[in-house]
């Protein structure tokens, strides 16, 4: 039986949480006050209420976990504000009220989220970059847990996005996220600063750089649906993993389809954004009439963000080289819209 250490608000809180998970969890229950000297075992519920609790020492004790421990923290369904304070103290995933034993022992077999592995960054300041990063840990744990998006957060988050590119320019954002550890979210925030840029450079409304800005922070949703293992893989992906990659598309309309107040133009970006005009992209093999203008520009932001990405195994390509290899695509892209694009380039 596995150990799981517990920690609860107070002993009668305890004593609830021991009917219902000592049949399946050799458990250790400590409250906040009363924390042990001992490193946290491989498996630690929190089931605290976030709203009322000070948490810097048990911040401090769940920086000493065992590498691969898991540390679920018990939140209330949907609140954003509790999932952002719970990663922020230590979390690798998040579980809703109200849970059994059954779905708790579900969540420490998945392993350690994307959200998890995506903690510790620093924004350096731009509130932008601190509300996509909080907007994508939402987005992520929704997906995961087959929860909804909140499109009033998304849509807070895109203003954000479009203040500090109208403030800082793109080169800052750029230089900022690429600094990301998580490739996931390194791409997401490189792709989203790059659409408002370029949204801005076309003139675009404020309205219409917003709407590219939550297009960028929602485009890869699908991701999560994706092991973590290919998802943040240290180097290329063979062929099977790319067909699996290739499926995040649609497991993005899936995620988005059961959030509700979501504009269909979003939902458009984010299942068509690798779709090509020559009919070649996917997961519907769409053709230019079937592509709409936001798409187009979400595509070129895409490819651009990939191409110029930090990663371990590889060094980031130029700017200028990024360009001429969506000049070389031809066909494939709006040649409109590289042409413009060549500012974003530049600078």
């Amino acid at each position: 039986m596995d150990r799981l250490c517990v920690i609860a608000d107070s002993e009668s809180c305890a004593h609830g949480l021991r009917a219902k998970l000592a049949m399946h969890f050799e458990l250790h229950f400590f409250t906040l006050d009363c924390l042990p000297d001992a490193a946290p075992a491989e498996y630690t519920l929190v089931d605290i209420d976030l709203r009322k609790s000070a948490c810097s020492e048990l911040r401090n004790w769940l920086k000493r976990r065992p590498r691969d421990a898991r540390v679920i923290f018990c939140v209330r369904r949907d609140s954003h504000a509790e999932a952002v304070q719970a990663h922020a103290i230590g979390a690798t995933g998040l579980l809703a009220r109200p849970y059994t034993a059954e779905t708790l022992r579900a969540k420490f077999d998945e392993g350690i989220s994307l959200v998890a592995i995506a903690e510790g960054f620093e924004t350096e300041g731009l509130a932008g970059v601190g509300a996509s990063v909080a907007a994508l840990h939402e987005i992520f744990e929704a997906a995961l847990a087959g929860g909804t998006i909140d499109p009033v957060m998304i849509g807070k988050a895109g203003d954000a996005v479009v203040g500090t590119i109208d403030e800082q320019g793109l080169a800052r954002w750029v230089d900022v996220v690429r600094k990301h550890h998580s490739q996931t979210y390194q791409h997401c925030l490189l792709v989203t600063g790059v659409a408002v840029g370029f949204a801005r450079l076309l003139g675009f409304s404020r309205a219409d750089k917003q709407r590219l800005a939550s297009a960028g922070l929602l485009h890869d949703v699908g991701k999560a649906k994706i092991p973590l293992d290919i998802l943040e893989k240290q180097g290329p992906l063979d062929r099977a993993e790319t067909v699996l990659m290739r499926e995040h598309p649609l497991l993005g309309l899936e995620v988005l389809q059961s959030s509700p107040g979501l504009q269909p133009e979003m939902i458009d970006m984010v299942v068509h954004h690798h779709e090509y005009l020559d009919g070649s992209g996917y997961p519907h093999a769409l053709q230019a009439q079937s592509i709409s203008d936001l798409v187009r520009a979400i595509t070129i932001s895409d490819i651009y963000g990939a191409l110029i990405e930090r990663r371990s195994y590889k060094p980031p390509i130029a700017p200028s080289e990024a360009y001429e290899i969506l000049l070389n695509m031809g066909g494939k892209l709006d040649k409109d819209l590289v042409r413009e694009f060549r500012t974003i380039a530049r600078a």
